[in-house]
């Protein structure tokens, strides 16, 4: 076994329990266990953020939330299972 050591300093300390960190050991767990039963998942490449800074973006946002789901049989990439 070979261990490559890599000095890689972050001004803003160890990176092992950020956001990022939790976010890919999840998305790591979940691709193991949906590639059991689908072997083509993937996650989908890209995804828009936004930075929620006042009530009105917060409700907007709720909204589209609430009732995108709603609207998913509509959508050309739904694939309805029976």
């Amino acid at each position: 076994m070979h261990c490559v050591s890599t000095n890689n300093t972050n001004k803003f300390g160890p990176q092992s329990k950020n956001l990022s960190s939790i976010i890919r050991g999840f998305k790591s767990a979940v691709t193991k266990r949906a590639r059991i039963i689908n072997p083509n998942f993937s996650w989908q490449r890209n995804y828009y953020e936004h930075i929620i800074r006042d009530e009105k973006s917060f409700n907007t946002i709720s909204e589209y939330i609430i009732n995108n789901p709603l609207k998913w049989e509509i959508d050309k990439y739904y694939e309805q299972k029976n």
